[in-house]
């Protein structure tokens, strides 16, 4: 009798052992997981605003890198936010891994979407008509975006912004964004610049301005304006 019970808890403690594991498992892989879009549009097609060979290694090295990193994190650490919302809105408690590559994975998405071939020019319709109204010209805009742009130091993004029903433009450093809790400058983007050296050197080496200049060519401002809504 007693080994038959022996038997019996030990058979149950394997299922419930079996079952929870089973639970982990179908949890970890419906754990939300940050995904990397195609690019819209082939590596040369932004050329010569941005060269292929610096296309190819910003999407497939740089921009891979932290889709895996964030995604291993989120199972390394157990991260239960379900939206990439949820990961900005709570940026000061992630690690330092989270952060980084969850706002690099994100930010790159949003900066392939931004851009287009044969871009470029000024906006039309109701977002030239907030542009003007928040800047004072299209010209103003160029050179305050600029601005944020130069002026960010070492690694990082300059926005356009909205915020309130106002648009703004600012900066956040290394692949931090606007959305995240931990941000001087906030709001929900509409427009951004990658100004990390590895979105320009092997075309530009140090002459970010002209960088920054020729990336105004190739703005998908259709794109914007869907943001803006």
């Amino acid at each position: 009798m007693k080994v038959t019970l022996a038997a019996t808890v030990g058979t149950s403690l394997l299922a419930e052992s079996a079952c929870a594991a089973a639970t982990q498992t179908q949890s970890r892989s419906h754990a939300f997981q940050f995904i990397q879009i195609p690019l819209p549009y082939a590596k040369e097609a932004l050329e010569p605003s941005i060269d292929a060979m610096t296309m190819d290694i910003h999407y497939s090295k740089h921009h891979a890198a932290y889709i895996k990193n964030v995604n291993d994190a989120i199972v390394a650490e157990n991260i239960s936010y379900q939206a990439e919302a949820d990961f900005f809105a709570n940026a000061s408690k992630l690690s330092a891994k989270a952060r980084n590559n969850s706002g690099g994975a994100w930010n790159h998405n949003f900066f392939w979407m931004v851009m287009k071939p044969n871009g470029g020019g000024p906006p039309a319709g109701k977002l030239s008509d907030a542009i003007n109204g928040s800047f004072g010209s299209f010209e103003k805009f160029k050179e305050q975006f600029t601005q944020a742009a130069m002026t960010r130091f070492g690694s990082g993004w300059a926005w356009l912004v909205i915020d309130t029903g106002k648009l703004k433009i600012g900066s956040t450093p290394n692949q931090d964004n606007p959305m995240m809790d931990v941000s001087d400058f906030k709001g929900t983007p509409l427009l951004g610049i990658d100004v990390w050296e590895h979105a320009y050197y092997l075309k530009y080496q140090n002459k970010r301005n002209e960088y920054v200049a020729s990336w105004f060519n190739v703005i998908n401002w259709d794109e914007v304006a869907k943001r803006l809504g």
